[in-house]
């Protein structure tokens, strides 16, 4: 870094829009802070927050676009700059002043479940590199572990960090069999050619700017946006009457799903706000087919949260082919014995990924439900089988009920957190089986898209061990816990472009690979740039001939 400059290092910490989750965050927040600036001060630099805590508002997170702005305005360009995180944050609180910061940049988070700053830093260092920003990233449980002092002295030495990326082999330099690649590529010709729908119901959730695929980028691949409102969906959940709403809960209920209703509307789940979700289902699918969307998202934040319940039931139900039967106003069923793949948090990244993986796998004569969920925490477990780094995933409710234990059955809906979900309504929750996995992300990088996949293995944990890990974490939300083949903790981390990762089930282990293989020639013959993650079995190797 500049010699010229006194050895001062700035700390900005972007928080929620809402409240009470930057209220009931700040003492993580507060205390991670303390721990990393004693570990910088031992190098010999000092430490200065770039804005103060609010006593007002009783957090010192910076909590709004227009306050990271002003911030940004006071803050020497040329200066070392950490944004910290132990919370989920909205990134455009802050992309726009890095937009013009000159200085070393470094993401930190605190490796914990306890709140999701894994996943807020993540979804930051997407939108970093999406707008083509300089950055270094860096994660620790406790900020004294070897890779975190390590990683931190390389960047106050010299103002980034190299890591460790010999897991990745790039689809175009390597060879796939001749039949997986015409596989590939024959599905997405057919798909480009009869074109994509994706239904927007508002864009750019939470900041999530890296969940924007721009129209000239998306448009070459085959899919179109449609634009639709979120009060459009507000206004069609108003004409679905009261026995339609009772028909999708009665399905529910004979399928064995079990919902833990209360009576306190604030901090319980209720049958009321069930049957608020159910009418949103009817909605979204009714709307779905007025503009034939193939595929939807529904954002949620910010805008509906404060008119109804949450959706996240509603979009596991549609990720799911087996899901209660929705009709038109004219009594025809809509999408029969399909699933609607739906895109958490709008997430047009995911999106583009869930519907080619849908509807590859069905072709492929695999069931293609598949969901994101939130890259949360993780832990190396070691017992029976099993001695591996196991990642917890979780997503809001969004996990289709295929990718349960006992599917339905195993299945339940807890009301969601009150900080974030003010008026309620549940999740669709349960644990994943256990079976091979094709996990991928699709990103936004030098304004070309990419993809990284690889295959890994869903695993059944003793029920004491998932327990502690959900309590840990979110336990109204659906879990996956997951080994990546090939690919360490730091590895994801330094590499992943987003807060979310897709999973998609496979029959049998070959069968991930091969599936693997094949998707990531449909990628490339949309023209994304593809890489391989890990251990992914390339295959026999063509005829050179």
């Amino acid at each position: 870094m500049r010699p010229d400059k006194p050895s001062e290092i700035l700390i900005v910490s972007s928080g929620d829009l809402r409240l009470s989750a930057n209220q009931s965050c700040w003492a993580a927040q507060a205390e991670m802070e303390q721990k990393l600036t004693a570990a910088i001060e031992k190098f010999g630099w000092t430490v200065k927050r770039a804005h103060p805590y609010d006593p007002d508002k009783k957090h010192g997170f910076i909590d709004s676009q227009r306050m990271g702005m002003d911030i940004f305005r006071s803050i020497d360009p040329e200066q070392p700059l950490i944004v910290a995180e132990s919370v989920w944050q909205y990134s455009h609180h802050v992309l726009a002043g890095l937009t013009t910061h000159r200085g070393p940049i470094l993401t930190v988070a605190n490796w914990s479940g306890q709140w999701p700053g894994l996943v807020g830093m993540l979804n930051l260092n997407g939108c970093l590199t999406k707008a083509q920003i300089p950055y270094s990233t860096l994660w620790s449980e406790n900020f004294t572990d070897d890779f975190f002092i390590d990683g931190l002295q390389e960047w106050l030495s010299t103002g980034k960090i190299s890591y460790d990326q010999s897991h990745v082999k790039s689809f175009a330099l390597n060879k796939i069999p001749l039949s997986d690649d015409k596989k590939g590529r024959d599905f997405a010709r057919s798909l480009k050619e009869r074109k994509v729908i994706m239904g927007v119901f508002d864009e750019g959730c939470m900041g999530m700017y890296n969940a924007i695929i721009p129209d000239e980028l998306l448009h070459r691949t085959g899919f179109f946006k449609e634009r639709l409102s979120q009060s459009a969906l507000y206004a069609a959940m108003l004409q679905v009457t009261d026995a339609e709403a009772e028909g999708v809960l009665e399905w529910l209920l004979q399928k064995g799903m079990t919902f833990n209703w209360g009576t306190d509307e604030a901090t319980q789940l209720t049958k009321r706000q069930t049957l608020e979700q159910c009418r949103m289902y009817i909605a979204a699918l009714r709307i779905a087919d007025e503009f034939s969307c193939d595929t939807i998202g529904i954002q949620y934040q910010q805008g509906l949260k404060d008119l109804t319940v949450a959706s996240d039931l509603v979009e596991g139900l549609l990720n799911n082919e087996d899901r209660p039967p929705v009709y038109a106003i004219n009594g025809e069923e809509l999408y029969v014995k399909k699933a609607l793949p739906h895109f958490n948090e709008v997430d047009e990244c995911a999106g583009l990924d869930a519907l080619l993986t849908y509807q590859l796998w069905n072709e492929l004569g695999m069931t293609g439900e598949n969901t994101l969920h939130d890259i949360r925490w993780g832990e190396h477990y070691k017992g029976g089988e099993i001695d591996g780094f196991v990642w917890l995933f979780l997503i809001s409710g969004a996990a289709p009920a295929a990718h349960f234990i006992n599917g339905y059955a195993g299945a339940s809906s807890d009301r969601q957190p009150a900080m974030y979900f003010r008026l309620g309504g549940g999740s669709l929750k349960g644990i994943s089986k256990p079976g091979f996995i094709v996990w991928s992300r699709v990103y936004i990088k030098n304004n070309e898209l990419h993809c990284d996949l690889g295959v890994g293995e869903v695993v059944s944990l003793p029920e004491a061990e998932t327990k502690r890990r959900w309590e840990g974490t979110t336990p109204e939300w659906p879990i996956m816990q997951a080994i990546l083949k090939g690919v360490s903790r730091d590895q994801l981390m330094a590499r992943h472009q987003a807060n979310h990762i897709q999973v998609v089930y496979t029959n049998y282990e070959a069968a991930a690979h091969e599936a693997c293989r094949i998707k990531a020639a449909a990628m490339d013959e949309l023209g994304i740039k593809v890489h391989f993650c890990g251990d992914v079995n390339l295959g026999k190797k063509r005829n050179a001939n």
